[in-house]
């Protein structure tokens, strides 16, 4: 048996929609029964015209948090170079006391490039920006442990800093880190994660999974204790037309083939579907978030979750 319950999610990135579509979609999802909901954390729309229209992910989710009640939120995932630290342990704390203690804090070492220039904020180097993922780490959960933090760190400084009041849950928000990077991201997420996420097919997912599993050994930690989650599209539907659609996607983002792209999505009917989440299972996943574009397919998406959903958790 998994370490974990098999759960499904959906990420909403908040690029080219209405506000109400976000809304009925994230109030729809909570009551068909999808056990964790997302936004993601950019100011520009990713994979698309950066100058559209994406609204601000914080600020979205604390909103969001307000028209749902029993799925568990989260930003997929926050990226690290955007705010100080100890501002994400505060408005951490504060979005899980609003939302009765439902927050998984995603965070990640930032990758969008063009919108750190744009906007002003320091890109680093991949090093420098990894560092300062492990700074932060330490910074939060100490914070959110009740801790007076004080670090003299190369990338934060922070004397005695405190986070009242905590958030609700004990020991502070469950911390979600997302990347693939074998060396230095993978140890991060071994030494300091409760939950891991990164694209991929099952084996390059069974892959990483081994890989945080030699870290876990070295810096003595159960690898069970850390919830493994797949970022993927939906597509579940046997139409072609919208499968070919989906892939073409995934190809024009990742750049890799369209055998690929399909190999790294749910895609299909309700067998094909069922085959995919056991090979992810076998791979050491158990929590499936299903990255969504609008215009949304409300039927797909219940449909789902209502057929496919309870046999994988059964």
């Amino acid at each position: 048996m998994p370490a974990h319950p098999i759960r499904f999610g959906l990420q909403t990135g908040q690029q080219n929609v209405e506000w109400k579509d976000l809304v009925d979609l994230w109030k729809a999802a909570d009551d068909w029964g999808y056990d964790s909901l997302w936004t993601f954390d950019h100011f520009y729309p990713i994979f698309t015209d950066p100058t559209g229209p994406c609204m601000e992910g914080w600020t979205t989710l604390a909103a969001l948090s307000q028209v749902t009640s029993k799925a568990r939120i989260g930003h997929l995932v926050n990226g690290n170079t955007y705010r100080h630290p100890s501002l994400v342990a505060k408005s951490a704390a504060t979005l899980d006391i609003v939302s009765n203690g439902r927050l998984n804090l995603g965070l990640g070492a930032g990758w969008f490039e063009q919108e750190h220039h744009s906007l002003g904020f320091d890109f680093k180097t991949v090093l420098g920006r990894l560092e300062a993922l492990e700074e932060s780490l330490i910074i939060i959960k100490g914070m959110h442990a009740g801790e007076a933090v004080t670090l003299e760190g190369k990338h934060y400084q922070v004397n005695d800093a405190i986070c009242v009041p905590a958030p609700v849950q004990d020991g502070g928000t469950p911390i979600m880190i997302g990347g693939t990077g074998r060396k230095i991201l993978l140890r991060i997420v071994a030494q300091y994660a409760d939950m891991w996420n990164a694209p991929g097919s099952a084996t390059q997912f069974a892959e990483m999974v081994g890989i945080i599993e030699q870290h876990c050994n070295k810096v003595d930690r159960d690898p069970a204790k850390i919830e493994k989650t797949v970022m993927m599209p939906l597509c579940y539907t046997d139409d072609e037309a919208t499968q070919d659609f989906v892939c073409d996607l995934l190809v024009g983002a990742y750049g890799i083939s369209k055998e690929e792209a399909r190999a790294q999505s749910m895609i299909g009917g309700k067998d094909e579907c069922l085959e995919k989440v056991q090979a992810f299972v076998g791979a050491g996943c158990t929590h499936f978030i299903f990255m969504l574009i609008p215009p949304y397919s409300h039927d797909q998406l219940q449909a789902f979750v209502e057929e496919v959903a309870p046999v994988a958790r059964g």
